[in-house]
């Protein structure tokens, strides 16, 4: 049988054993079939690129599949009536590698960073203080406008 990769994104106001529940009917399905699920990574609640249907977050999950061309489109066609599913992709692979996403493998480089090193200096950080009057906007009006300019309105 051909193999497949779906990713599922959830809306947030589920929960992640509720998106768990949504993979775990998919692989009964998929086993009654006579297929299998090769890969379920669940990658977290993230933050979408584009508001979609008013959510901000999703939960992301990863499921690799082994079935049949006909099951796929049937638990597409699934996906896209379960209201707690915001957006779906399949598309059809080559191999299914057992090896950790390109997502959840990036996430554990972005805990070893660890210490890089003191902070460097700000722009305004020199030691000298700036007040209220200090800022640009008020010094590049100086030149334009001083007292001598309000008196000759007043006069």
């Amino acid at each position: 049988m051909p193999l497949y990769e779906t990713v599922l994104i959830a809306r947030n106001d589920v929960t992640q054993q509720q998106v768990e529940q949504i993979a775990a009917d998919i692989q009964t399905e998929l086993e009654a079939e006579g297929g299998s699920v090769k890969k379920n990574e669940y990658w977290g609640l993230r933050s979408l690129a584009y508001r979609i249907k008013k959510n901000r977050k999703g939960h992301y999950l990863l499921l690799g599949l082994d079935a049949k061309p006909s099951f796929v489109s049937e638990m597409e066609r699934k996906l896209g009536l379960n209201e707690d599913v915001l957006r779906f992709m399949t598309i059809r692979v080559e191999e299914i590698d057992d090896a950790p996403s390109a997502v959840l493998s990036r996430k554990g480089d972005e805990r070893e960073r660890g210490f890089r090193g003191p902070k460097p200096a700000g722009r305004f950080e020199s030691g000298r203080r700036r007040g209220f009057d200090d800022r640009e906007e008020f010094r590049a009006r100086d030149g334009f406008g001083g007292d001598e300019f309000r008196g000759a309105i007043e006069e």
